[in-house]
């Protein structure tokens, strides 16, 4: 067992279009039989080489987690070595479209559901390498999350959850009883707060901003979504993309949102939300706002309704590259290492939620960890596309457009639309 930190990523890194050339699939001679129920564990045999990164911000703790890992997992695998090489997030990419490109890629690796459909022809789906328990074990949304046409690109070993959250200072401020439920319930309220000298929510339009923060999880809950089905087209300007983007223009013209934060992405602690001036966000997690708002006030309330209740969440997994010589010893370590019993201490220790419902509440008492994990099984990350970062470019502009009145929301989204369609081939 060998755990260690790998180079810096920026000295292996060479353009992302490296992908594009790399070699898809693995070894044809290769046989695999499936997950560990195939047979005697001491019959597995191999060398797997898993690259991570820091999850766990604290390096003696994800070492240690790791490191514990191997061990146990020798109990069981005697006759596998494993290596975990532990990398920085910076130039991630890079480095393994690098690895891929030089036939010297890992054989495991973390991604988030952004990078899979990127890496999809250089990865070997994981569902006949997971055990039935752990695989069924898994939430549906989750499960979602990281499959492309039907088979689970990674295994996942943690989530992220967003919902809305609330300052208990400003509504009592305001003499505000009822937290608002809905996007009407936001609206209703927000003249009330708007008079008292405070912002209903805060909405970030620079482009630079991930959509997934703002406008995505507002399209979602009309019951909207960015791609149609088959991903062949998008689909933002349908009725539900334009009643999204009207409801952000509604806060927009009747200053309910700092003007500021729609053109600019100033720091945190310089915004009015760190100023305990403004009343909602769903765009931030809330352990984030404690040192702001103070504990006591940072109110965790469910995702907000339209036609939909749903929000953003990312989903970390571990994915097994079809260039592992041996598959059947690298599909036995993820087995491993994203069962309910480890995941949940890896979550744990990184504060994060269980992909797992078998493993129930991790933060049972924690006045905002415990409210949030709640709403695990309410997250999407929206469809795997591998333009969807591309899309996303070209409709955050156009978004802007809407916010600075340059633009109405229908124009908008139908010049987002032409312009992202020639992008998806």
């Amino acid at each position: 067992m060998r755990t260690r930190t790998a180079p810096t990523a920026a000295v292996l890194a060479l353009s992302i279009g490296l992908l594009a050339t790399a070699c898809g699939g693995g070894d044809d001679d290769t046989d695999t039989t499936g997950g560990e129920g195939g047979g005697d564990n001491a019959a597995v045999s191999g060398e797997v080489t898993m690259w991570i990164y820091p999850a766990i911000a604290d390096e003696a703790t994800h070492r240690g987690f790791w490191d514990d890992t191997v061990a146990a997992f020798n109990q069981e695998y005697p006759d596998v070595d494993v290596t975990v090489e532990i990398f920085p997030w910076a130039d991630r990419d890079q480095a393994l479209t690098t690895a891929i490109a030089g036939n010297s890629a890992p054989d495991v690796v973390y991604l988030i559901p952004d990078q899979l459909p990127a890496y999809a022809r250089n990865i070997e789906p994981i569902d006949d390498y997971l055990s039935e328990d752990e695989k069924a074990d898994y939430r549906p949304n989750v499960v979602d999350s990281v499959s492309i046409d039907g088979q689970m690109m990674g295994a996942p070993i943690l989530q992220s959850v967003l919902a809305l959250v609330c300052n208990k200072q400003v509504f009592d401020a305001v003499g505000q009883t009822e937290y608002p439920e809905t996007w009407d319930d936001l609206l209703e309220m927000a003249p009330t707060f708007k008079d008292a000298g405070f912002d209903m929510t805060a909405y970030g339009g620079d482009v630079a901003n991930s959509l997934n923060l703002s406008f995505y999880p507002l399209l979602w809950q009309a019951g909207g979504d960015v791609f149609n089905e088959d991903g062949t087209e998008v689909a933002f300007n349908s009725d539900a993309g334009v009643r999204a983007l009207e409801f952000v223009q509604q806060l927009v013209e009747g200053g309910f949102v700092d003007p500021a934060q729609l053109t600019t992405e100033p720091p945190l602690e310089q915004t009015r939300i760190a100023q305990n001036k403004v009343a909602c966000v769903w765009h931030m997690e809330p352990q984030y706002l404690v040192d702001f708002w103070g504990e006591e006030n940072v109110i965790v309330r469910p995702p907000l309704k339209d036609a939909e209740q749903i929000h953003y969440g990312t989903v970390g997994s571990l994915s097994m590259l079809s260039s592992a010589e041996d598959k059947e010893a690298a599909g036995a370590w993820i087995d491993f290492a994203t069962s309910a019993e480890r995941s949940a201490e890896y979550d744990v220790a990184g504060r994060f939620f269980s992909t797992k419902e078998s493993v129930g509440a991790l933060y049972e008492g924690d006045p905002i960890l415990g409210e949030l994990e709640q709403f695990a099984g309410m997250t999407t990350v929206g469809p795997l596309n591998e333009h969807a970062r591309e899309v996303m470019g070209v409709l955050a502009p156009e978004i802007q457009a809407v916010l600075v009145g340059d633009k109405e929301p229908q124009q908008a989204l139908d010049d987002a639309a032409e312009a992202a369609n020639p992008l998806l081939g």
